[in-house]
């Protein structure tokens, strides 16, 4: 019940549209029916695309939305349980054990109370499922194809039944799910099994048009020249053989830079100046400044 009056004010994917608008996050209606499906249904969302086009930030967004708290597990290769999901304060352990038995309490005593709760330290994906938590949370799982396949495995348990298994206390299940966002940038394949578990959504570099009203929704007082010349200079490297094309991350990140050399329009130099900030790899800046550089900024510039 607490559940589905947090979410009241999303009855329609239009909702969840002006919702995902009023924190700067312009979603087209096929990504806002994803989320939707997912706070209606309670799956897990699974978001995959190109970094920089703003999977992670739509959880934010949503936790924004639905005022409540976001619990983010960044992965990472060799990421275990005791960092995802929990592990024992054996510090507090000991000292308790040494009070114990300075006090005469016998051993099997000494074991109830070193596993109990207050010993327990909680990490993400525990919290996530946490019956205290006053509201349902946002849980993002950053990154999923960066960990092991072991640690996906383990996920397995959760997305189905949002339930932990801790062999000293036994079975934690979540009084509500939470609402579970997992993102991919596609370095390795998710196994089926935890696809099978998910909603998915493939998140493509945004369109001329669409990447500019973001650029005005994120950035408000921006010169619109300046954005919609940075937004066309941008499509333009994206349709070339980039190592890393830049995503709408970095766009801004370009723009903010341009605005700090106080650059209201694109100028052969401080574009060449600062595309460290919109590429990220060597051989891509000296791709794109080599000898058509100057040609790219007229087009840009005449597009506006």
């Amino acid at each position: 019940m607490e559940q589905e009056q947090q979410f009241s004010n999303f009855d329609t994917i239009e909702d969840v549209q002006r919702a995902m608008f009023a924190q700067s996050y312009i979603a087209d209606r096929s990504l806002a029916t994803a989320v939707f499906l997912a706070l209606k249904r309670r799956k897990p969302l699974l978001l995959e695309g190109e970094p920089g086009v703003g999977k992670t930030e739509i959880a934010k967004v949503l936790a924004a939305a639905l005022d409540t708290q976001l619990i983010r597990l960044q992965c990472y290769e060799g990421i275990d349980i005791s960092t995802a999901v929990y592990e024992w304060n054996y510090t507090r352990q000991m000292l308790h054990i040494r009070l114990m038995e300075a006090g005469g309490i016998n051993r099997q005593e000494e074991l109830k109370e070193i596993f109990g709760p207050d010993f327990l330290m909680k990490r993400p994906l525990l919290q996530a499922i946490d019956a205290s938590n006053a509201k349902t949370p946002v849980l993002l799982i950053d990154e999923l194809d960066r960990s092991d396949e072991e640690f996906e495995a383990y996920l397995l348990e959760l997305l189905s039944d949002f339930q932990i298994t801790i062999p000293e206390i036994g079975t934690v299940k979540a009084k509500e799910p939470p609402v579970v966002i997992i993102t991919s940038n596609r370095t390795r394949e998710i196994h089926d099994a935890l696809r099978r578990r998910c909603l998915y959504y493939w998140i493509d570099f945004p369109t001329l048009e669409k990447e500019y009203s973001i650029v005005l929704a994120r950035m408000p007082g921006v010169p619109e020249k300046l954005a919609r010349q940075v937004c066309y200079f941008v499509r333009e490297l994206r349709s070339d053989d980039l190592y890393k094309a830049p995503g709408v991350a970095e766009t801004l990140d370009w723009i903010s830079s341009l605005l700090a050399l106080n650059q209201l329009e694109l100028v052969e130099g401080p574009v060449r100046d600062t595309l460290g900030a919109l590429l990220k790899y060597q051989d891509d800046v000296l791709k794109v400044g080599g000898n058509d550089l100057f040609k790219v900024v007229q087009k840009a510039r005449g597009a506006s």
